[in-house]
């Protein structure tokens, strides 16, 4: 399985998201329940208004058909968005006692 980092950009239509965000989440979270999303969320910062999201999937097309199936890109509210082959070292659980 290949990880994959997913940039989004969105659009200026705020309130257009805000109708669509219950969807997008639960969108979002179904492909977590499936392994498919580890993380993903918005940015916060002074930066365009978007999201990062990480992706597990084969192929990029697969990300390619997440991403088309998000409501907030059938509702065209991303304005661009890119993808990346992201070869990821994720740390290892911290166990305390």
């Amino acid at each position: 399985m290949t990880t994959w980092m997913i940039e989004y950009v969105y659009d200026d239509n705020a309130a257009g998201r805000d109708a669509h965000r219950p969807e997008h989440r639960a969108y979002l979270a179904s492909l977590a329940a499936d392994n498919k999303m580890p993380a993903y969320g918005r940015f916060t910062d002074d930066g365009p208004a978007g999201a990062l999201l990480i992706a597990q999937a084969e192929t990029q097309a697969e990300v390619e058909s997440m991403i088309a199936s998000d409501p907030f890109s059938r509702h065209g509210l991303i304005d661009s968005y890119r993808i990346r082959e992201w070869p990821a070292v994720w740390a290892a659980p911290q166990v305390t006692q």
